[in-house]
């Protein structure tokens, strides 16, 4: 086998599917069974929103093309290995990988699965790697309030691995109020902006919003850490500073997936974290955040509209 199907990002609001070469070199083929839809990363990377100066950061493993067009872009595929090392033929893993009907790839880029993991749920393991992160740049102890500012995916599962943390009060906050019994699932409570809590010591914000980062200024405690696990893009984001900030003392850190957080990173590699993040995944109350499913054949026709920001699905997954 020599070439496969793969999406590809190729203007504005525009998708396709073409036919890709595979690389001749590489230790292990797999037949793709799902591959995840990161709603927030690949919104902006079809309206050509990524920055220049980002253009190199934001590649992904084994993408083809540049930003901002065209390029296959993607990094969570799940597949079945049909050529490889014996001990793993037929065994189902996760890879960071873009949309594409079969990879071929590093041996090192190959994570199996955990006993009890389905392969559909194991999209989530990039997210689940990510708010992993988020909670190790909190630096989250015992009995703190953690208020999570937006309740998509990547919110959903940041409250899930907090809500892990002895005596810790999680709140989730979402303009959706659909979202509620969702976070109750997480281990989470729940609360529309209006009424989100005050006072909290931990604000992580993942709405990608204006309007969730200044919520999460308001609701911190005094000298509360706001952690910013959104992605802006090119987008322009005004804050009152001269207002409260100062004199409640707050902090505001960055969280990014592609460096291990600071607290961990001398014991924790990106394989161990990804690891870890696949062992948490095997709870099936993780289903509940794929909501929607599009069978790859598809994907160029609806996926524009999953990704039109307007949708209230969570993650949409796409079917081989």
């Amino acid at each position: 086998m020599s070439h496969s199907d793969a999406l590809w990002y190729t203007a504005p609001g525009r998708v396709e599917r073409r036919t890709v070469e595979l690389p001749a070199a590489g230790d292990v083929t797999l037949e793709a069974l799902y591959s995840g839809i990161s709603r927030g990363t690949e919104t902006l990377v079809l309206h050509g929103r990524v920055p220049p100066s980002e253009h190199l950061r934001m590649r992904c493993p084994l993408q083809e093309g540049d930003f901002p067009f065209p390029v296959k872009y993607g990094y969570a595929l799940v597949g079945r290995i049909v050529e490889g090392p014996a001990e793993l033929k037929g065994e189902t893993a996760f890879v960071l990988h873009p949309h594409q009907r079969t990879a071929r790839v590093p041996l090192s880029f190959v994570r199996p699965l955990p006993k009890g993991l389905p392969p559909k749920r194991a999209c989530l393991a990039a997210n689940m790697e990510t708010a992993l992160n988020i909670t190790w740049d909190a630096q989250l102890t015992p009995g703190q309030k953690v208020l999570i500012v937006g309740g998509g995916v990547l919110g959903l599962l940041t409250a899930a691995v907090a809500a892990l943390v002895p005596d810790t009060k999680v709140t989730v906050v979402d303009v959706l109020a659909t979202r509620a019994d969702v976070a109750q699932k997480m281990g989470a409570g729940f609360s529309l902006p209006a009424t989100a809590p005050t006072n909290q010591d931990v604000v992580i914000h993942t709405s990608a919003t204006e309007d969730g980062l200044l919520r999460a200024l308001e609701c911190a405690a005094f000298e509360a850490k706001i952690v910013e696990a959104s992605w802006y893009g090119a987008r322009k984001v005004t804050l009152p500073l001269g207002a409260a900030f100062h004199a409640q003392r707050l902090q505001i850190v960055s969280s990014q997936v592609g460096s291990v957080a600071p607290s961990h990173r001398g014991s924790v590699s990106h394989a161990e974290r990804m690891a870890r993040a696949l062992d948490l995944l095997r709870d099936e109350k993780y289903d509940t955040l794929i909501t929607g499913e599009i069978p790859f054949d598809d994907a160029p026709k609806r996926l524009p509209a999953v990704l039109s920001g307007d949708s209230s699905d969570l993650m949409t997954v796409l079917r081989y």
